[in-house]
């Protein structure tokens, strides 16, 4: 069965978790009967961008992640804790959540947006 016929809330056992996040997010991965991701930042305010980041898109989405955060790292963790298990709505909110975090306006070919410049000043994120 593929994703797009799951129900709504339906689980994911955890070798189907594992076969999502391998074909569709490559820098997650399964631990706990949680989907995680590790975001490498470059200090404090950098941490606190990605967290408040993540909190706009899970709020929006109103799927909420637990967190740990430290200096210059910030681990995502999603579960359907109303399910109590790994469904599309962790996915989902994974990829959108990876989408806007790796975001590199510079690495686009039409855009006008440049980027942060290649300078230890402006360090943000430790990119993929």
């Amino acid at each position: 069965m593929s994703w797009r016929e799951r129900k709504h809330e339906e689980v994911y056992s955890d070798q189907e978790a594992q076969k999502r996040l391998e074909d569709e997010l490559p820098h997650w991965y399964l631990e706990n009967g949680w989907i995680r991701r590790k975001y490498k930042t470059s200090g404090w305010k950098s941490t606190l961008m990605v967290v408040n980041t993540v909190g706009h898109l899970a709020e929006a989405a109103f799927h909420h992640p637990d967190m740990t955060v430290s200096y210059a790292f910030v681990i995502v963790k999603l579960m359907n804790h109303a399910a109590k298990g790994i469904t599309n709505k962790d996915f989902e909110l994974a990829r959108k959540i990876e989408e806007v975090i790796m975001w590199q306006p510079g690495k686009e070919e039409s855009s006008s947006l440049e980027g942060t410049p290649d300078d230890p000043r402006f360090k943000y994120l430790k990119y993929d």
